[in-house]
């Protein structure tokens, strides 16, 4: 198992920029930013025993010239699975009142007969872990009808659109213009057996057909959402439903007033922490 050196310097932001090309001309291989401090990664077995305190002090003489105020700190950590430990911290969790998102290599004890929804995320968002998927999750078990068409927008790993089909839509479509995401959704829909309902696709809404969709669901940001209103106002019926999240409280007055102004009706909100997500109906 590998020994790594981590190097700790207390630096700014324009220092980091600095840094960051003089320790990669040293060695380091890897890099972490704190909120004071650049953290640098090198390979301990690159130096023998006799010229690692030489490297190491060479490392503080270098710095200095950069920031005579720079605290640097060293120190040897070993080698993890980085992937085994990050699973770790993806564990099952419950949301609103009947679904449990859950990754594959997690048991559930279902005593409360919740729907399971299994996503193993890659390089997408979307666990369940951050408040705007969960926010987006409880508004859509309480407004989703059964038998309606839903799209999801910017759909990462595809929690969204295979929850709608689990809580009782009759099928609903997850777009996103990236690569990774697509191929990830693609993989949680096959392993949460809903590929007959659920369709995932690289396409941009402005593709989709007019009036043809029930609700949308769009967990994105507050420039996005609004830059795509027209666009979602087009795709849905004339009663259709949107539900938006990727919103923090400070955006909520401009996004109700953009959803005003496209005719559409607020009919619920939720909150957690500084995260918000809106529900709205599109008025005929």
């Amino acid at each position: 198992m590998k020994t790594f050196l981590e190097i700790s310097v207390s630096a700014t932001e324009q220092q980091r920029e600095l840094l960051i090309p003089t320790m990669i001309e040293l060695g380091c291989e890897g890099f972490q930013e704190t909120d004071s401090s650049l953290l640098c990664y090198v390979d301990k077995s690159r130096w023998k025993d006799d010229n690692y305190q030489l490297f190491k002090d060479n490392v503080k003489r270098m710095l200095l010239k950069i920031s005579v105020n720079a605290a640097v700190q060293f120190r040897e950590i070993k080698e993890k699975n980085w992937n085994e430990e990050w699973e770790k911290t993806i564990q099952p969790i419950e949301i609103g009142d009947r679904i449990v998102i859950k990754p594959s290599w997690c048991e559930y004890d279902n005593r409360g007969n919740r729907i399971v929804v299994q996503i193993d995320p890659k390089m997408s968002f979307g666990t369940g872990f951050h408040e705007t998927t969960r926010l987006t999750l409880r508004l859509l078990e309480k407004w989703l009808k059964q038998g309606w068409t839903v799209l999801d927008v910017g759909t990462g790993t595809g929690v969204l659109a295979i929850t709608a089909v689990k809580l009782g839509a009759r099928s609903a479509f997850g777009i996103d213009i990236d690569e990774w995401s697509v191929t990830n959704a693609h993989e949680n829909v096959l392993a949460n057996q809903v590929v007959d309902r659920v369709t995932i696709s690289d396409r941009t809404i402005d593709t989709c057909d007019s009036s043809t969709i029930d609700l949308i669901t769009a967990n994105l940001t507050l420039n996005t959402n609004i830059d795509l209103l027209s666009e979602f106002s087009r795709a849905l019926k004339p009663d259709g439903y949107l539900i938006l999240s990727g919103l923090l409280r400070t955006d909520r007055d401009s996004m109700i007033q953009h959803l005003i102004e496209k005719r559409f009706h607020i009919i619920d909100e939720l909150c957690e922490n500084e995260w918000i997500a809106i529900a709205a109906h599109k008025l005929r």
